[in-house]
């Protein structure tokens, strides 16, 4: 488990550098998301959607695990299947398990349309991201990585009502 940084106020350089990390992922993603809508009419979270299935074992996932990995809502990810099972690029299948569950199941369409848009998102990512790199790769992968894996305590207390 990693160790919480003690409590104190960000140097000016350390929220500069958060900022500056802030602002270059809201770039890179707008960058992305405008290049797959003019080239495949495919938001960049319905694209994630489709990634996220395609790479799951047997092309399925229950619709929480796909929030999470997708990093929306629950409410979010099902406006999001909904709209993507009306193209028909995903289904919805009962898990036989469980009566309740629900899974998220791409199609062979889905598939279809997720590897033409995947040249497209893989062009986005060289241009708009790897091309700024400038050979700091590997230590902003490193950065990264110990952030989304739990480098960073969990937020105490109550959720935010606004």
């Amino acid at each position: 488990m990693a160790e919480t940084a003690p409590d104190r106020t960000p140097t000016r350089s350390e929220l500069l550098a958060y900022r500056s990390f802030l602002r270059a992922h809201a770039r890179v993603t707008r960058c992305l998301e405008g290049d797959l809508i003019a080239e495949q009419r495919l938001t960049l979270a319905a694209f994630d959607v489709l990634e996220a299935l395609a790479e799951a074992p047997g092309g399925r996932l229950r619709m929480t695990e796909l929030a999470e990995v997708v990093l929306l809502s629950r409410s979010g990810v099902t406006r999001l299947v909904d709209r993507l099972e009306r193209l028909g690029l995903v289904q919805r299948v009962r898990v036989d398990s469980d009566g309740r569950g629900v899974q998220a199941v791409i199609t062979e369409r889905g598939e279809e349309r997720l590897r033409t848009a995947a040249a497209t998102h893989r062009s986005g990512v060289a241009r708009y991201f790897v091309s700024a790199t400038d050979g700091e790769l590997d230590a902003l992968v490193r950065t990264c990585e110990r952030l989304a894996d739990g480098g960073v305590p969990s937020p105490p207390g109550p959720r935010a009502q606004a």
